[in-house]
């Protein structure tokens, strides 16, 4: 359970109580000295946590992976193009093995 600072109002000293997220602010706590109920103001304090540096976007886990994937891509569409060419090539000899079968069918 967190802990909250809270000031009373007439005499300016300060108590902490443990209160739960879901539980209001309070408004009224015994004073610890005499335990008369006095008149409380929650008192906001800074956060403990600092972050340092430039931060993290969610564009940056994005622009790591996209820069890679399009020149994944241009590889890819490289070697698509490499492996087209002598694909071109066997389609040629093709041909030649069509006249081949040209004496089979005569027979």
């Amino acid at each position: 359970m967190p802990i909250y600072v809270y000031k009373f109002t007439d005499t300016g000293e300060t108590i902490e109580v443990h209160q739960a997220f879901t539980d209001d602010a309070l408004t009224e706590y015994p004073h610890p000295s005499d335990g008369t109920v006095r008149a409380v103001k929650k008192v906001f304090q800074p956060v403990g946590v600092t972050f340092k540096g430039g931060g993290f976007y969610k564009t940056d886990s994005r622009g790591g992976s996209s820069s890679t994937t399009p020149s994944t891509s241009t590889t890819a569409a490289s070697d698509t193009s490499s492996t087209a060419t002598p694909a071109a090539a066997p389609a040629t000899p093709s041909p030649s093995a069509t006249p081949s079968s040209s004496p089979s069918t005569p027979a």
